[in-house]
């Protein structure tokens, strides 16, 4: 039987320079393409009330980056802070995959544990994890009973509620054992009724939380609960899709009205992103979709709000990325880094409080499944698993139309250094130099290989 939040008491006592302890909830939406909610894009075909309600109340970034163009490594460099391709992790894992993020790697959750807050975990994990008993049950349904080892309850988050990943979507897990089995129509009801209740209780404790919702729509299965069912605004073949994108966006309004009802809004961080672009659906005038490096694959819609801090309706255009949350909940509490954590994230706090002089991240690293890019400023250098490469200046041409490459000779140079730079030493900010885990000229050289085999 499920039980009902299971808690963990936390007394912390401790002073900081910052800005205080506001509650922070993250919401990550599901190949979430940037073209998706309306307030990104006039004409979308598709109804999200609430992440356009946040970007009234908040503030709406419109160069926002997930850490890769796919699932899994986004969600590592989101509770790292950290690129994923330092760990060789390009593509997604499946339901018996060993955890990439191990006991000792600091994570946001662990982060902000160690500052007093408690954490939770509701949602779609993705991040792996090790089970007692090898494989129970099958890819696709894990036995009521099984348990597991070194999942979110090892690397910082006092309480986990949810799945695996989309594929045994219908296998729930609270803690470290399965605990029930539903049909996929029933997942994101019993997610987000799992949610607000973790708020409810959060709001008779004197201490502050981080809650990080990793919902599963739009990705698939498309599977809108009845209530939904022709609310989503489209029409055809398209009309499952837009509901369980209008679930989703009820979903992220379910959070915010509880937020409201209990008292807790005013003093809470509230983040809605994705994780990267929407599956096979590319949105003008951004090029490609999910799984690609160009910008349709990692640019999101990112909107934040912290009411007294955040201004309301405003619109922000530097360059962020993801894995910058563990830098910012630093920078909140006025607390410093551990040496050996976070390499690649610079806090955005300064652009959220829309300080005049703001100086966020010097250069961006993007990733997906066929390469990798470096980003600064208006320029992007892509580098194809191929040996390929291609320029462009986004500010001029952001649906990456024409190869700059031949044109800008200096330019790709430079990027080209900085991304050798970065990798060099294992980190993109100030610090002791790491040691990368992976070694990221093996990946190259594979698809070389490869190409070579076929002429």
């Amino acid at each position: 039987m499920i039980t009902l939040l299971f808690m963990m008491a936390v007394s912390h006592t401790f002073a900081n320079d910052g800005l205080g302890t506001p509650n922070i909830v993250v919401v990550l939406f599901d190949d979430m393409g940037f073209g998706q909610p309306t307030s990104y894009r006039a004409e979308s075909m598709f109804r999200t009330p609430n992440i356009d309600r946040l970007a009234e109340e908040g503030m709406r970034f419109t160069d926002a980056h997930s850490a890769a163009a796919n699932c899994t490594p986004t969600r590592y460099g989101l509770l790292t802070g950290r690129y994923p391709c330092r760990i060789g992790q390009f593509g997604v894992l499946k339901t018996y995959s060993p955890p990439i993020i191990p006991r000792q790697r600091p994570t946001v959750a662990s982060f902000l544990k160690q500052h007093g807050y408690h954490t939770a975990c509701i949602g779609k994990w993705h991040l792996g994890m090790n089970w007692v008993d090898g494989k129970p049950g099958t890819e696709d349904n894990l036995p009521i009973g099984a348990q597991l080892t070194d999942g979110p309850n090892a690397i910082g988050f006092d309480y986990f509620f949810g799945f695996t990943h989309a594929r045994n979507i219908g296998s729930i897990i609270e803690q470290d054992r399965v605990v029930a089995h539903v049909e996929a129509v029933e997942n994101q009801p019993l997610m987000i009724k799992q949610a607000v209740a973790y708020l409810e209780q959060r709001s008779k404790e004197q201490v502050p939380f981080f809650l990080y919702v990793p919902m599963c729509p739009p990705h698939t299965p498309v599977a809108p609960a009845p209530e939904f069912i022709g609310q989503g605004g489209v029409s055809g073949e398209e009309s499952r899709y837009g509901d369980w994108v209008f679930q989703g966006d009820a979903m992220l309004g379910q959070i915010l009205e509880t937020l409201d009802a209990t008292g807790l809004a005013n003093n809470t961080l509230v983040i809605a992103t994705g994780d990267n672009g929407a599956a096979k659906r590319p949105y003008p005038p951004l090029r490609e979709s999910k799984s690609s490096i160009y910008e349709g694959g990692h640019r999101e819609p990112f909107v934040a709000r912290w009411p007294g801090k955040i201004e309301g309706h405003s619109v922000n255009a530097k360059t962020i990325c993801l894995n910058d949350l563990f830098a910012t909940c630093a920078d909140i509490l006025g607390a410093e880094i551990p040496a050996h954590a976070a390499e690649d994230s610079v806090s955005m706090l300064p652009a959220l409080l829309s300080q005049p002089d703001e100086f966020l991240r010097k250069a961006t690293i993007h990733q997906a499944p066929g390469g990798l890019a470096i980003r600064r400023g208006p320029w992007k250098l892509i580098f194809h698993r191929s040996g390929q490469r291609e320029l462009y200046n986004l500010e001029s041409d952001i649906g990456e139309t024409t190869d700059c490459l031949q044109a800008n000779p200096v330019i790709a140079t430079q990027l080209t250094d900085l991304m050798q730079e970065y990798l060099k030493t294992g980190r993109s900010t100030p610090g002791e130099p790491q040691k990368e885990e992976f070694d990221l000229s093996s990946f190259f050289k594979k698809e070389q290989r490869k190409r070579k085999n076929r002429s």
